[in-house]
């Protein structure tokens, strides 16, 4: 029997995304829809697919430094930084370090991929 608080876990493995980065997936069900929580890792000299959700999106930045792009303004980012991607804006982060960029990922309502839309190998996609 499942506890009523108890969210069941995952395996918790790391696995590498078309998106050119390695997500870990810590909270991410269905009886949690509004909200998922997963870690990102980001290897040295590489830049993310510009991307948009259809959420409401906040990285936390653990280790390792970088520049974020949100809807063309581009800033660096480092340890202790959060940095707030409104749904539907176009996003990239690029990890210009010599270490890895490891970063939470949370996401309001919950991510799913099909609100996933790649905006460097698609016509059209999301508008800023």
């Amino acid at each position: 029997m499942t506890h009523p608080f108890l969210t069941p876990g995952g395996n918790l493995l790391e696995f590498a995304t078309s998106e050119r980065c390695f997500i870990t997936e810590l909270l991410n069900h269905p009886s949690r829809p509004d909200v998922s929580l997963a870690r990102a890792r980001v290897a040295p000299g590489v830049a993310t697919q510009l991307h948009a959700l259809d959420v409401e999106e906040t990285y936390v930045i653990e280790a390792g430094s970088g520049v974020m792009e949100v809807g063309g303004d581009r800033f660096r980012v480092i340890p202790g930084d959060s940095v707030r991607i409104p749904e539907r804006t176009s996003q990239r982060i690029e990890n210009d370090g010599t270490a890895d960029l490891i970063f939470l990922c949370l996401c309001q309502p919950r991510f799913r991929a099909e609100g996933y839309v790649d905006l460097e190998n698609a016509a059209g996609g999301l508008s800023n």
